[in-house]
């Protein structure tokens, strides 16, 4: 076991089960670990890095900002959080952003809009939060309790109260669940990730955006995993047709840095005014330097070969030896196998030079979005050979 490993398992807390492999340098869906050995990245950390590794066009707008100012407070003006909050409403049709550093904060802020919202509209005790069974939205103890699955709650109670789960395409009970609370918000992800990359019905999305517009309810879409031209358009509820009162996105944003971005719609864009909210490292240049250069490239050419890409994974592997089922949108993937075997599966992978991922009991893929066909098609012959092997 390397120096590396030995530090980190002495002094970095233990919340991740990691691979006994560290990863020291790489350029695009190539990475390499310390003895050389070279693994295509089907994973971006995790749908992060949208560009892939080391992009150059990223890697130029971050130094460059890196080279004037990293940081300033809130209480000045930067043209980085400027340009990447017009590049965010003009891409979408919202109208402001609040600027986090991850997706769960993005989160935290659209439950407070929410909430803020149905108290001056309708009365303080609409504070009511719907979200879906399988659901996954975040790690602090708001966005625990906002997501619906209580394997992640059981440590931790109690949690911030105000949550109720449904399951995901019962509009009945949903429909009767607004009867019977003060509700202020409907969280969704379009394509729950953690929960097994399972993308919801079209015509239950387009039935929870119409319950939610009669019913003056604040709909948010969680597009910290979907968003970002992962699912083949700017924003996955873009697949459906409706029209969010928030939607709030992190992880491939930024192409490798941390930031997060509750993005919001006519009806919210200002309930939140002067003290209600704020991040000290909120809208970060270099943060937003490196998301501009992302966003401005993610054009309706580029979401077209996403598609075309998602295409050939879902035709290679449907039907494939050990594969029971595929599911998933653009390249957000998940694989089942036909035993219990995904995490052997994965490593079987990491043997033969692909790191994947997983999800519940599935195989999960997120590679970057601009990852070259060869490379790609390299990568998913080593998976269908592992689904026929383990």
């Amino acid at each position: 076991m390397n120096e590396i490993i030995l530090k980190d398992k002495e002094y970095v807390a233990g919340t991740y089960a990691r691979f006994p492999v560290e990863i020291v340098n790489g350029k695009g869906s190539l990475v390499y670990d310390t003895n050389g050995k070279r693994y295509i990245d089907m994973g971006s950390g995790i749908g992060v890095t949208s560009f892939g590794i080391s992009d150059d066009e990223w890697k130029k707008a971050v130094e460059e900002q890196l080279s004037s100012v990293q940081h300033m407070s809130n209480l000045y003006y930067t043209k980085p959080c400027a340009d990447l909050a017009e590049l965010l409403c003009n891409k979408t049709g919202m109208k402001k952003v609040f600027f986090s550093n991850s997706g769960a904060e993005a989160n935290e802020c659209a439950i407070k809009v929410a909430r803020k919202y149905a108290a001056e509209k309708k009365g303080s005790d609409y504070f009511t939060i719907v979200t879906l069974k399988n659901s996954f939205h975040g790690r602090t103890l708001t966005t625990l309790a906002a997501t619906g699955q209580e394997h992640y709650h059981e440590l931790f109670m109690p949690l911030t109260p105000g949550f109720v789960h449904v399951n995901a395409g019962d509009i009945a009970e949903l429909e009767e669940t607004v009867k019977t609370h003060k509700v202020a918000g409907i969280m969704l992800e379009c394509v729950q990730g953690e929960g097994g990359v399972i993308a919801l019905d079209d015509e239950y999305v387009k039935a929870v955006a119409k319950l939610a517009e009669e019913e003056d309810i604040i709909i948010i879409i969680d597009e910290v995993q979907t968003g970002n031209g992962r699912t083949g358009k700017l924003y996955a509820y873009m697949n459906f047709g409706i029209c969010p009162d928030v939607v709030t996105t992190a992880k491939g944003l930024g192409g490798g840095l941390p930031i997060g971005a509750a993005i919001l719609g006519e009806k919210v864009q200002n309930v939140l005014g002067f003290g209600d909210h704020g991040s000290t490292y909120g809208g970060n240049p270099v943060c937003c330097a490196g998301a501009v250069s992302v966003l401005k490239r993610i054009d309706d050419a580029f979401l077209d070969e996403v598609k075309r890409k998602s295409e050939y994974i879902f035709k290679e592997l449907e039907g494939a030896q050990g594969v029971k089922s595929v599911s998933g949108m653009g390249l957000m993937v998940g694989i089942l196998p036909e035993k219990d075997c995904a995490k052997e599966i994965v490593q079987y992978c990491i043997d033969k030079g692909v790191l994947c991922l997983t999800a519940k009991n599935k195989v999960r893929l997120l590679p970057a979005l601009n990852i070259p066909y060869d490379i790609l098609k390299e990568a998913v012959a080593v998976i269908k050979e592992a689904f026929a092997s383990v």
